[in-house]
């Protein structure tokens, strides 16, 4: 199953209380307090995770609870600190706040990790409230509660290049003969329910993603045919292949098509009407397939490819065409724009640090809001 969006409930774990406690010991008069600090509580971490491709595992696990910290115990024991919860999602994810619905972080790289509820502190034990006039202190602190809220996770694929068009236009035949993937195809529209990935391979040293998108239709920026639940998966690609079919099922007409898909790119966002695309005219076995391309080129003022998922046909060319463009365009920047003044954190191959949110239960301490080196 296909899961792109849900919506899930965390909370980190309470810290554990201090302890009140005195010395008892041979050859010690008077004693003193002993009591240690309870532990910390665990937190709630979502990562993303290079085998991971779905939000399907979190469909039956909606509610996660990070255990409660350990309370100290006498003779200076500190209480055990409780085990982080971990969630791994596909990279591409993004975390909206449940409320809000503001962007709080994008994972857009394995290996991205940010924490949403932050485990309460362990309190301190009564040995931290000792005085010189106060040398028998019976006061402790209560273990920190832990933080609660409520994210979204929607996942939006992340591929080099996104191919688009009207239904039944050829994209998943295409995907097909390019890569290893085995995406669903009928001589129906609407074969293709949600996007497929495939690694297309450049010769022996090169590869690059490509993603089939579900068909558009007329009125997909405003939700028409779930035009939201397909358009949001090509704001990550930096390349888009067009292709745009010969002889519709419709009777409509192949430019016309074309531009009322260029049309619901720019109503959706208007930065996807810029974003670089290579026109394909599919089908090319089809007699009218060489006259769409030749108007679509005197229209356009640039080339037009003609190529045929089915025989093979412009194939070669058009992978070149692809690779020769990735090398130039850079890949989009992760979605934070909601929350510009904190930045998502630089992952590296060893080494991956972990960005905490404020919640609204936060007290609003440096701590809530810096980089944290989270230790276990």
């Amino acid at each position: 199953m296909f899961l792109d969006r849900i919506t899930i409930y965390v909370k980190g774990g309470d810290g554990g209380d201090g302890c009140v406690s005195f010395r008892r010991e041979y050859k010690i008069a008077k004693g003193g307090p002993s009591g240690g600090d309870g532990g910390r509580g665990g937190s709630i971490i979502v990562e993303a995770a290079g085998n991971v491709d779905s939000l399907a595992a979190l469909a039956g696990h909606k509610h996660w609870r990070a255990d409660s910290g350990r309370p100290g115990e006498g003779s200076y024991r500190h209480g055990r600190s409780a085990e982080d919860v971990i969630i791994l999602v596909p990279p591409g994810t993004i975390i909206r706040d449940g409320g809000q619905g503001h962007v709080l972080r994008d994972l857009a790289q394995v290996g991205d990790r940010v924490v949403v509820a932050r485990g309460g502190r362990g309190g301190r034990g009564n040995d931290h409230f000792k005085t010189p006039t106060n040398r028998a202190p019976r006061e402790f602190e209560p273990g920190e509660k832990g933080e609660e809220r409520r994210i979204c996770l929607e996942l939006k694929v992340i591929a080099d290049v996104g191919v688009i068009g009207k239904p039944n236009a050829g994209k998943s035949t295409l995907l097909s003969r390019l890569s290893r993937a085995q995406p669903e195809i009928a001589d129906y529209p609407f074969t293709t329910k949600y996007p497929n990935l495939g690694i297309v391979q450049v010769g022996e040293d090169h590869a690059f993603a490509m993603a089939d998108i579900p068909g558009l239709i007329e009125g997909a920026h405003s939700g028409a045919g779930l035009g939201h639940e397909f358009l949001r998966h090509v704001e990550r690609c930096r390349l888009l292949v067009h292709l745009v079919e010969p002889e519709p099922l419709d009777q409509t007409s192949p430019l016309r098509n074309y531009q009322q898909i260029c049309e619901e790119l720019r109503l959706y966002d208007p930065q996807l009407a810029e974003r670089p695309e290579i026109v394909c005219v599919s089908k090319s076995e089809l007699p009218a397939s060489a006259e769409v391309a030749g108007d679509l080129s005197r229209e356009l003022n640039r080339p037009v490819l003609l190529i045929s998922g089915v025989t093979g046909r412009g194939l070669p060319q058009l992978v070149a065409e692809i690779w020769r463009q990735l090398q130039t365009l850079d890949r989009p920047e992760p979605l934070d724009r909601d929350r510009p003044a904190l930045e998502t954190p630089t992952v590296s191959d060893a080494v991956a640090r972990e960005q905490v949110l404020p919640t609204e239960s936060s007290s609003g301490s440096s701590h809530d809001l810096g980089l944290l080196e989270h230790s276990g």
